[in-house]
C-alpha cells in the first residue's frame, strides 16, 4: 500500500498562490487514484480534487473549479495541487489520500492518508 506524504503548505495573502505536493513513499502512484481533501477546524473533511493515475479527467469540487489544478509529476511518484486566487475560506489542513480504483469524492473510500499540511490564507 502506497503511503502519501504532503508538503508545500504555508501562509499566503488572499489572491495568492501555493502548490502542494503529494509524494508516494516506497511505491509509485500507478494503479491508484489520488485525491486532495481539506478540513477546517470544527468542520467535516471536504473533497477538493482527484485524479486517476491511469487516465481520465480530473474531478474538482465546485468551490475550487477554475482556481485549483491537480496534476501528475513525471516520475509517477508525485501529485501536485496548484492553488491560485486563494481565498480566506480556503484555509484548512489539506490531506492527500489514495485508493484503488476510480476516483471518488467520498473520503471514506480512500484507504491511505498523509499527515496533512496547513494552508492559511489571510484577508
Amino acid at each position: 500500500q502506497v503511503q502519501p506524504v504532503e508538503s508545500g503548505g504555508g501562509l499566503v495573502q488572499a489572491g495568492g498562490s501555493l502548490r502542494l505536493s503529494c509524494a508516494a513513499s516506497e511505491r509509485s502512484f500507478t494503479s491508484y487514484s489520488v485525491g486532495w481533501f481539506r478540513q477546517a477546524p470544527g468542520l467535516e473533511r471536504d473533497f477538493v480534487a482527484a485524479l486517476s493515475w491511469s487516465g481520465g479527467s480530473a474531478t474538482y469540487a465546485d468551490s475550487v473549479k477554475g482556481r485549483f489544478t491537480i496534476s501528475r509529476g513525471n516520475a509517477k511518484i508525485t501529485v501536485y495541487l496548484q492553488m491560485n486566487s486563494l481565498k480566506p475560506e480556503d484555509t484548512a489542513v489539506y490531506y492527500c489520500a489514495v485508493k484503488i480504483g476510480p476516483v471518488s469524492t467520498d473520503y471514506q473510500t480512500y484507504n491511505a492518508w498523509g499527515q496533512g499540511t496547513q494552508v492559511t490564507v489571510s484577508s
